[in-house]
């Protein structure tokens, strides 16, 4: 009985330290496109955050699986996201399309990377006070460092943006993806999946679908899952908005319909 006693506290923490490591690989793999960004390797420094987003859905899932989730970890998750999918992509979309127009492409960095980590805040307030729910509000910072680092994948293999084309494009982009960040839109999380149990075959079929097309034309197709997530919160938003209105109109019809006495 000693032996185990003594034995479960050691498990318990390997357990813990197993997300904690995937999280410092979002780490090192944000400051390793932001050393790719110096060096003028921009393709490298994109996919170095996608692979940070790929440790960074690890690290939440496995924390949840094995039920070790902290708030130590949720700090610590939230100052490494805010290096891999705020700095890394700020820096990478300025020295990218943004340093010509010098103080304005700051600025514009600068917004990015501040919306980033007050996403990042809000995020850590509500998670800790209960209160996020299932669905995310505001854009995730992965999600916009996912739209920058895959346009610029788009842009090298099958576009080529034109020099004048790349600033005006970078900052509408950049300032949307910010706007987006702090707004009050709720984006959908994978965790919502697991309460419709009758879709699971139609979500796996749709997963299957997007992986099989991602695999096939991957340099096109990354940046389309990236922005079409980045449109579903907007596009469903302003769907939910359209359908209040228009049932306020109609109970209001149906009132005004209605004998007086």
């Amino acid at each position: 009985m000693r032996r185990t006693f003594m034995k479960q506290p050691r498990r318990r923490r390997v357990v813990s330290l197993i997300p904690n490591i995937l999280t410092t690989g979002n780490l090192f793999s944000g400051l390793a496109s932001i050393l790719f960004v110096f060096g003028g390797n921009f393709e490298a420094a994109a996919i170095a955050i996608l692979v940070a987003i790929v440790f960074d859905v690890l690290d939440g899932t496995t924390a949840r699986l094995m039920k070790s989730t902290s708030d130590f970890g949720l700090q610590y998750d939230s100052l490494g996201d805010l290096v891999s999918f705020g700095v890394a992509p700020g820096l990478l979309v300025y020295v990218w399309a943004l340093s010509t127009p010098k103080m304005l492409g700051a600025a514009v960095m600068f917004a990015f990377v501040a919306c980033g980590a007050l996403r990042l805040a809000r995020h850590n307030v509500l998670a800790m006070s209960n209160t996020e729910g299932k669905a995310f509000t505001g854009l995730p910072i992965p999600g916009a460092a996912g739209v920058i680092a895959t346009l610029l994948i788009f842009d090298h293999y099958v576009i080529s943006l034109g020099e004048n084309v790349k600033p005006i494009l970078a900052i509408v982009l950049t300032l949307s993806l910010a706007f987006l960040m702090v707004s009050t839109v709720r984006y959908r999380s994978l965790k919502d999946l697991k309460t419709q149990e009758h879709h699971h075959f139609n979500y796996l079929v749709y997963a299957v679908l997007i992986l099989m097309a991602v695999l096939a034309y991957p340099q096109a197709m990354l940046f389309v899952v990236f922005a079409a997530y980045v449109l579903s919160g907007v596009v469903e938003q302003g769907w939910q908005l359209v359908v209040g209105v228009t049932g306020k109109k109609s109970k209001a019809e149906v009132t005004s319909d209605e004998p007086q006495k």
